[in-house]
């Protein structure tokens, strides 16, 4: 597949088959954060890979609740990915202060990208989650307080009749500018 057909065909998927992961694609996943870019190269995340079914469903579970019930289909997901954010290395700290940016919080959203473009790749499907209960999963996954967790993503097989959606986006001289805004 190339490059184009991948990010066309990677959607959110809140759908998915009882089938395990198999551990070699979730192994080639974890390469594909590993070798993502971050600022200075401080790759500041932890990627946990939550597949064991009990622990796994109360991980989902801390992704809604009886009043936002719109995550709840992380229950079917056979596999919870966390990112969580870490110290940045000095020289990224020191930037980010005086430029006023967070780039730990641009870099986890890179290695998402590239977990769900190389599980896309690879026939799964994934879905960023960004609504969650911090200090449940922080308990449940034993991530020190002093960290942040940033992004939750659902990982698995989406049934073989899953649709690819057409994808809704702004024209593209609305998002783009040559030369000025």
């Amino acid at each position: 597949m190339t490059f184009a057909e991948l990010i066309n065909k990677r959607q959110s998927v809140r759908k998915y088959q009882n089938k395990p992961v198999e551990k070699e694609k979730l192994q080639q996943i974890i390469e594909a954060v590993h070798v993502s870019p971050s600022a200075c190269n401080s790759q500041p995340w932890k990627l946990i890979i939550v597949d064991e079914p009990e622990l796994k469903t109360k991980v989902a579970k801390a992704t809604f609740s009886k009043t936002v019930s719109f995550n709840r289909f992380s229950l079917d997901a056979p596999v919870i990915a966390v990112l969580v954010i870490e110290k940045a290395k000095l020289i990224a700290q020191i930037g980010g202060s005086i430029k006023n940016q967070e780039y730990p919080q641009y870099d986890i959203g890179i290695a998402a990208e590239h977990f769900c473009l190389q599980a896309m790749e690879l026939g799964l499907g994934t879905c960023i989650i960004g609504w969650f209960t911090e200090k449940k999963i922080q308990k449940l996954l034993n991530i020190p307080k002093k960290r942040k967790i940033g992004l939750v993503i659902t990982l698995g097989y989406p049934p073989e009749d899953y649709k690819l959606r057409k994808k809704i986006r702004k024209p593209i001289n609305e998002i783009v500018g040559f030369n000025s805004y």
